[in-house]
């Protein structure tokens, strides 16, 4: 009989290496290795879910699975309970009647046994009374067990082994320690057995009856333990989507997986607690949820329940001091209550003196258990411990929630305070709008002298700024304008409008940015000189300059520039210095236009506007990698995310596009691990909006051939309009189509978002537009010429005059970029791969095409190495193709060497097979030897090699190279492509054999 498990409508997720070491131990138990495994975890984090996945895998490999479950009887239990239900699975097996009839002992545990003054049947004493019929029945199991493993290959699985009764303990003591698990005597069979007994460990308090034979257990050899920790967050985040049949918003996502701390029981009732037509942020506790977390609590004595109940108030963490003072108990009393709850493992003792709850969610039944009054009346007493303690942001909420609003007020007022000096943004935004909710409902004469709502909610879009919300900005500078009304002075009206354009730039709504600059500007004179004309005149010059009314724009710069220095205004001059250095003769791309933004950073940070000086690091990086200088954006780079850093603004516009432009250099230079690895190391640090920092990483997965790339990319278009995610989207997408030969798909993103990116800036072509051309050019000419070659000449045609659409695209926008200069090495070398590939769309005239097609691809390979490797390496596999059509073979073998060396290194797969086709098609060399394919990994795939031969799991290689397990997939799917191997196994085979890696010396006896 084979006991089918039971199956799942989702497929298992996060636990990949946990199955993987069990279904090794069950594939060496069904070659003679008999094995045991505890596997442990707190409740709901999927012990259950793993263990029948590998009891699956046991069943389709020829494996015979019984599963003896424990049960919670309290102290009416019933001896070998588990033993006795696997024992009845096994008799209803008419493959094991012999068996059974070899070892009558075992008859009494399934009452069919002649009564020997023990008793039949699951009503039997455990033999306490008969030492001997004990020991037979001890033996009598495992005879029949290792007879039943001769026929069958066998796993047992007992479930729970936290509620075992005594008797079931020490028949399992018996089994692993002295029965099953010994070798098998000389000349008979190895016992083809495994046994996997889960356990709760969030139940083991320290006189737990099963702690002994745990620590007894774990000494013998044959016996592993198999921890199943928390999920991670991406996991539990997959976890969550695959359960849900229609989409749920991020932030709903985000706000399961947070409460769930890495639980996946905990996650599935989040889930299931929500409306199936709402997609609320926080769904409710469900009911059966906080039932099944409060039974353990119901457990404790009313002082450990009241000591609970007052440290849920508090939150997830209290120190012993301030919970000694709510709860008013004596001392002795009180560290009683705290071990009793400690010994039970719902509260955890931290080093600082502090206890947290075991799990967020076991706080939140308890808090949801409170009586109303009772809630109140300590969160009342909370607040006034902390009165006159630095804890403004706790004593806020416990103000709030005891109903003292005007103490509540100020308190977050002190808490926004606290975070700006501490330079938390996002913190400070959320004290702030707390401020705003409350203004109104707070008596006037309780209310703070300093500052007004229009001030504090300008404050408020300037922390939403700096946390990298910029649509939250605009709404709260709108609410400001709204709140300011017509009775504002005219300096803070101007004040609120040129803010409101700033905030509006930053979420590329250009038009109405100017629109509101003039307003500003035209509020307040020019003179008598002020602080605020200067800056309004300031915000001016940026929306004059991106919609293009670049006279206008100098004009007020200067004039403006002269008033900075008269009311000695340093940030303003920095501010007003890299505008101009945009609009005069010496952009930043040339040593002089460099120097001057120098000079407006040393004037930001002299005046401690970490704002300014992060744009004028920003100009100084752009400046060097437009003009291929990319070793020097890199030292202007790290500057400006390290100043942003200590500055707590890392998510701050300018931040963003600083970690943007470091990506894209360390793609451009083609450290793609790097890039692959700060994208991972940062995903979770990104605020919604800055999903586009991350970006070139796209670009590698997509050069790489890994599934999803396109998929990401077309997420980011996801939400609000963002013109630098339109940007990489834009990007990703058209290589994506030309890729697969989609030329019609390819002109259609190219077009599609050359329009978004056009309108969103507000002036000319964007620069992007002779990259996308590009792009696009390729699958174009690729369509071209196959339509050229089945004889389908007027089709041809077609794409060739959309080849020459294309190419005008390329030389306009090279020619007169975003800010009417001509491009730099970049847009050049994208401008000429634009020539080549329209040379190739285009009917071949005369005998002089294929010279022609080659010096135009010579001069692309010459345009991308400036810098940047895999272009490079693209370039060149089309000029081997051109120096092929010419019967330059030689050169044509050469250059198709250099593009596979190249694809190689970076793990260019699909770059790669393109290269090796074109070697096969135009007979240029042999196949590549195995020793060609190993020598072209890279040193992190090596790396990565070294532990798949130790057997790592991605999980476990990820752990030890500090790398996500993903990152580390990518990499392993990256080797077999590369050695041609069909699995992780052969891949280490190969690697072994041409001498990747040696075998590890092993220590001597």
């Amino acid at each position: 009989m084979v006991v089918v498990a039971q199956t799942f409508g989702t497929p298992l997720i996060g636990r990949s290496g946990e199955l993987t070491r069990l279904t090794d131990v069950l594939d060496r138990a069904r070659n003679g290795t008999p094995r045991a495994v505890l596997v442990s975890g707190d409740a709901g984090v999927g012990k259950t879910r793993v263990l029948t996945e590998a009891a699956t895998h046991a069943t389709r490999t020829g494996t015979t699975v019984l599963t003896g479950h424990c049960v919670d009887l309290g102290d009416v239990g019933l001896p070998y309970l588990p033993f006795t239900e696997i024992l009845g699975m096994l008799a209803a097996d008419e493959r094991f009647t012999s068996a059974f009839a070899a070892h009558p002992a075992v008859d009494r545990l399934l009452g069919t046994g002649t009564r020997t003054g023990t008793g039949t049947g699951t009503g039997t004493n455990d033999g306490t009374t008969d030492p001997g019929g004990r020991l037979r029945l001890f033996e009598g199991v495992a005879a029949l067990l290792a007879a039943v493993a001769d026929i069958t290959p066998l796993l047992l699985v007992l479930e729970d082994l936290h509620w075992a009764d005594q008797s079931s303990r020490d028949l399992l003591r018996f089994l692993l320690s002295r029965g099953l698990l010994q070798n098998a005597a000389p000349g008979a069979p190895a016992h083809r057995l495994a046994v996997f007994a889960s356990y709760r460990a969030d139940d083991l308090h320290r006189r737990h009856p099963l702690r002994p034979l745990l620590a007894e257990l774990v000494r013998l050899p044959s016996v592993d333990r198999l921890e199943l920790r928390p999920m991670a967050d991406a996991e539990v985040a997959r976890l969550v989507r695959a359960l849900r049949a229609e989409v749920l918003s991020d932030t709903t996502v985000r706000r399961i997986v947070e409460r769930a701390e890495g639980n996946a029981f905990y996650a599935e009732e989040l889930l299931a607690a929500l409306p199936g037509d709402v997609d609320p942020a926080a769904p409710a506790m469900p009911s059966g949820l906080a039932d099944v977390l409060l039974i353990r609590i119901e457990q404790l004595s009313d002082t450990a329940q009241l000591v609970l109940r007052t440290a849920a108030v508090a939150g997830r963490r209290v120190e012993h001091g301030l919970l000694h003072d709510a709860v008013q108990l004596p001392q002795d009393t009180l560290e009683s209550a705290l071990r009793e709850a400690v010994g039970r493992q719902l509260l955890v003792p931290g080093d600082d003196g502090t206890y947290s709850f075991r799990h967020a969610l076991t706080r939140e039944a308890v808090y949801a258990d409170l009586l109303p009054g009772e809630r109140v009346r300590l969160h009342g007493t909370f607040a006034g411990l902390l009165a006159g303690q630095a804890r403004a942001a706790e004593r806020a909420h416990h103000s709030r929630e005891s109903h003292d609003l005007a103490d509540a007020l100020t308190a977050s007022l002190e808490a926004a305070d606290h975070a700006q000096l501490l330079g938390a943004p996002a913190e400070e935004l959320r004290h702030l709008e707390a401020v705003l909710e409350l203004w109104s409902a707070v008596d006037p004469a309780a209310l703070p002298r300093t500052g007004g709502p229009v001030t504090l909610t300008l404050r408020a879009s300037a922390a939403a700024a700096h946390a990298g919300d910029a649509h939250r900005a605009v709404s709260l500078t709108r609410a400001a304008l709204a709140r300011a009304g017509s009775d504002a002075d005219s300096e803070l009206a101007a004040r609120v409008r040129y803010t409101l354009a700033g905030n509006l730039m930053r979420v590329d709504s250009t038009k109405a940015a100017y629109t509101y600059s003039s307003e500003a500007l035209a509020m307040i004179p020019a003179e008598p000189p002020s602080h605020t004309w200067v800056w309004a005149a300031a915000t001016h010059v940026m929306a004059a300059r991106y919609m293009g009314h670049d006279e206008d724009a100098q004009r007020v710069a200067r004039q403006a520039l002269r008033t900075a220095e008269e009311l000695r205004l340093p940030d303003a001059q920095a501010d007003l210095i890299i505008s101009l250095v945009g609009l005069e003769d010496g952009n930043r791309r040339t040593p002089p236009g460099r120097e001057r933004l120098r000079r407006a950073r040393d004037l930001a940070r002299d005046a401690g506007n970490v704002s300014v000086e992060m744009r004028a690091l920003f100009n100084l990086a752009i400046g060097c990698y437009e003009s291929g200088a990319l070793d020097e954006c890199l030292t202007w780079l790290s500057e400006g995310l390290e100043r942003a850093g200590r500055s707590g603004l890392l998510s701050s516009p300018y931040a963003l596009e600083l970690r943007y432009l470091q990506s894209l250099i360390l793609y451009t230079l083609g450290r793609w691990d790097e890039c692959a690895d700060a994208a991972d190391a940062d995903a979770e640090r990104l605020p919604p909006a800055g999903g586009f920092a991350v970006g070139p990483a796209l670009y590698v997965a997509l050069a790489r051939g890994e599934q999803g790339a396109a998929e990401r990319a077309r997420a980011l278009l996801d939400g609000p309009f963002d013109w630098m995610a339109s940007l990489v989207a834009g990007i990703v997408l058209t290589d994506a189509a030309a890729l697969r030969g989609d030329a019609e798909g390819a002109f259609a993103v190219m077009r599609e978002s050359l329009t978004a990116l056009s309108d969103g800036s507000g002036g000319g072509r964007p620069d992007i537009g002779v990259r996308l051309a590009a792009l696009a050019l390729s699958a174009v000419a690729d369509t071209a010429v196959r339509l050229r070659r089945s004889g389908d000449e007027a089709g041809a045609l077609r794409w060739a005059a959309t080849a020459s659409e294309l190419v005008e695209v390329a030389r306009t926008t090279a020619a007169q970029g975003e800010d009417g200069t001509r491009q730099g090495p970049e847009g050049l070398a994208w401008l000429a791969r634009a020539e080549a590939e329209w040379l190739r769309a285009g009917p071949r005239t005369d005998g002089t095409a294929p010279e022609r097609a080659v010096a135009a691809w010579e001069r692309t390979v010459s345009a991308f190495d400036y810098g940047d490797p895999y272009e490079l390496a693209r370039s060149r596999r089309r000029l081997a193709e051109a120096l092929l059509v010419a019967d330059r073979r030689e050169e044509a073998a050469d250059q198709a060497r250099a593009a596979r060396d190249t694809a190689d290194r970076l793990g260019a797969v699909p770059l790669r097979e393109e290269v090796d086709a074109l070697i096969r098609r135009g007979r240029l060399a042999g196949p590549p030897s195995a020793a060609d394919r190993v020598a072209a990994l890279t040193a992190r795939e090596s790396d990565v090699l070294r532990l798949l031969a130790r057997g790592r799991t991605n999980r476990q290689i990820g752990e030890e190279l500090f790398i996500s397990g993903k990152t580390a997939s990518v990499h392993v799917s990256n080797i077999l492509a590369k050695l041609g191997a069909a699995g992780r196994t052969e891949a280490v085979a190969i690697a072994y054999r041409e001498g990747l890696i040696e075998p590890e010396p092993t220590a001597s006896a």
